[in-house]
């Protein structure tokens, strides 16, 4: 072989084992299924720094909307198909998915640092005392109130006003006709959408989902007062088109000086007081939740978090991402680079500990003082056997929320009375407990 050949060869060698090296590098692929809301979309703009750490493992996003991530993540699972190696759950899923080892328990070994999660939440993710979802943000829900319009009308809105106040609020402080509404509510069908926000409103309202018999309540006149308030509320003070309208849509119209009062996630806060998001961000006021007969359910508690299907292939790369996402490495990283009031909260003692983030986030003891009062276990002042404060943790509640939010809503938009909407709602959910046994 002539020297021009040899080098030939010796330079086909080189370029295989590069490129083969090069592959090896990048030999695993997660796929990451996720909420379309804001603090996910800005983790996935990190994800360089979690490759870059780890040069072995590429990070793919599915980024779904609310009701088609859980439709899909759902059907993913029970179906054991093994399309995403990371999914975005909540605190609904995790223990009921655990139970039916359709999950893995997530690693807190080393320096994770799982006991800085916060106690309810910590809790509502685990099951028999192993975590099977770690949390990426936390939340409840608050009073969020434009505290000019407010003042200008001559009204106040503290902790816990009843629900009556708030309506006064509402109707003191619209304007439609300068685009200005007095309240902005959830009104798009979903268990995790209309129903999160109706549930804490029933619960404050003295009605439940199930009676200790496991029978449907939905018929009863605590149900029919709350919803009842809620369609009128609305109807008189809220948007056009209200019952199209969730959380992303209603943070829209918040920051864009549309709403008098929004009552919902505490993660919202961090939004509506940034002045790149929001054009109202220094005339933004926090309040808890009101209620009407007790307080006790009158805020929800919440987790979207990240958990690794046991169908999984790449168990131990999914691991290694939702320790980093989840860590309180990341939350420092996120601080660092967009400003300590845009970090995720609602998961660990250190961030409300940590000076930056108080002298930043304006919301911060409001956002904690919300998620500590939340008792998804005393949620109803009635006696109920479910767990969940605006949900009520079984497998069957996610078609039977599902099935009561589209009547909600459509009693909202005024195709359907509200005794028409809550009786359909009762009939489908009494038919489900009995073919699953409870009576």
């Amino acid at each position: 072989m002539n020297i021009l050949a040899k080098s030939s060869v010796t330079c086909a060698v080189s370029l295989a084992t590069a490129v083969m090296a090069t592959h090896a590098v990048a030999e695993t692929q997660i796929t990451v299924a996720t909420v379309n809301n804001g603090h996910m979309i800005e983790m996935q703009k990190f994800t360089p720094e979690f490759e870059k750490a780890n040069p072995d493992i590429k990070v793919k996003w599915v980024t779904l909307e609310e009701g088609v991530l859980r439709q899909n993540v759902t059907q993913d699972i029970a179906n054991k198909s093994g399309l995403y190696d990371v999914m975005t759950i909540g605190m609904y899923e995790a223990p009921i998915w655990a139970e039916r080892n359709w999950l893995q328990p997530i690693d807190i070994s080393g320096d994770y640092d799982a006991d800085d999660i916060l106690p309810s939440i910590r809790g509502g993710l685990s099951y028999e005392g192993d975590l099977y979802a770690a949390p990426f943000y936390g939340e409840s829900s608050m009073v969020m109130y434009r505290k000019d319009l407010v003042s200008k009308a001559g009204m106040e809105i503290n902790d816990r006003d009843s629900w009556d106040h708030i309506r006064d609020v509402a109707a003191a402080v619209n304007d439609p006709s300068n685009g200005i509404y007095g309240i902005c509510l959830r009104g798009k069908a979903g268990w995790g959408d209309n129903m999160a926000l109706m549930s804490t409103i029933a619960n404050s309202f003295g009605a439940r989902w199930f009676d200790e018999g496991w029978k449907p309540q939905l018929e009863s006149a605590e149900w029919k007062s709350a919803v009842t308030f809620y369609v009128d509320l609305l109807n008189k003070y809220g948007p056009p088109g209200a019952s199209s309208n969730s959380f992303n849509e209603n943070l829209a119209l918040f920051n864009e000086g549309k709403c008098g009062m929004w009552i919902d996630a505490t993660i919202a806060a961090s939004f509506v007081t940034d002045p790149k998001q929001s054009k109202v961000s220094d005339q933004v006021g926090f309040a808890q939740s009101p209620y009407k007969a007790t307080e006790k359910g009158a805020n929800w508690l919440w987790a979207w978090s990240l958990a690794i299907p046991a169908a999984t292939k790449n168990g131990e790369a999914a691991q290694k991402f939702i320790r980093w996402a989840t860590s309180k490495d990341y939350i420092e990283l996120v601080g660092n680079t967009n400003g300590w009031a845009s970090v995720p909260t609602g998961t660990r003692t250190s961030t409300y500990k940590n000076p930056k983030f108080q002298k930043a986030a304006v919301f911060a003891d409001a956002e904690l003082k919300a998620i500590n009062s939340a008792d998804p276990v005393d949620n109803t002042m009635k006696p109920s056997p479910y767990v969940g404060v605006q949900f009520a943790a079984i497998p069957e509640f996610q078609a039977i929320g599902t099935t009561t939010g589209q009547m909600v809503s459509g009693a909202l938009a005024g195709s359907m009375s509200v005794d028409k909407a809550l009786k359909s709602a009762n009939t489908s959910a009494d038919r489900q407990m009995r073919q699953a046994g409870y009576y």
